[in-house]
């Protein structure tokens, strides 16, 4: 049934851009997989040979950070993304709040950082310093074998995007309009993705 709604609505099946660290993997609107639907994954590392490396940027957990962590000091109110079906017992970061902030944090993209020091992530949002924009957690991750991602790209299941000039934008806003905001940023071929509403075609 797929097929038959993707021909009636033109899904273009070519990307636009190859995938690499920093990158940004859009989701078709027919995906039907729970983790990524309607999803934007951050790709954080990517090698022809060695597979590759991400998370899911825009789908909100029910739990906030000091509930995934069981720990009442930290600053109740920020929130956890899934950031895929890898590893769900671990809490990943992304930031653009560099080194100099958080110790031992690496750049994979213009402005963009992963991990470091979680005490030291912890001890700014308790400072009383913002998240949204700044920093965002994750339970799990995404990952594709050498050659996964190739094929799935090869089929149309996702688009490839360049990360935002600006860095925040990537660490604020969610949901199904952080993946219509993105769709529009590939441009008037990807326009039909945007018309497809959020539901698996029934058989």
């Amino acid at each position: 049934m797929k097929d038959i709604c993707s021909t009636l609505f033109d899904i273009p099946t070519a990307v636009s851009l190859e995938p690499a660290a920093g990158k940004l993997l859009i989701s078709e609107p027919f995906l039907e997989e729970n983790c990524f639907t309607h999803s934007v994954v951050s790709l954080i590392d990517y090698d022809v040979t060695g597979g590759a490396i991400g998370v899911v940027l825009n789908h909100k957990s029910p739990s906030t950070l000091a509930e995934v962590l069981d720990d009442d000091s930290v600053k109740a109110d920020v929130p956890v993304y899934c950031g895929g079906p890898m590893a769900l017992d671990r809490v990943f970061f992304l930031h653009n709040l560099g080194p100099d902030i958080i110790p031992g944090s690496r750049p994979y993209a213009p402005g963009l950082y992963v991990g470091g020091e979680f005490s030291a992530v912890l001890d700014y949002l308790n400072s009383g310093y913002p998240a949204d924009g700044c920093v965002r957690f994750f339970v799990g991750y995404s990952s594709w074998e050498s050659g996964q991602l190739e094929r799935e790209l090869a089929e149309g299941s996702w688009a490839v995007s360049d990360s935002p000039a600006d860095s925040s934008e990537l660490l604020r806003n969610t949901g199904d309009a952080f993946w219509h905001r993105r769709v529009r940023d590939l441009g008037e071929a990807f326009r039909a993705w945007r018309l497809v509403p959020r539901m698996t075609c029934a058989n």
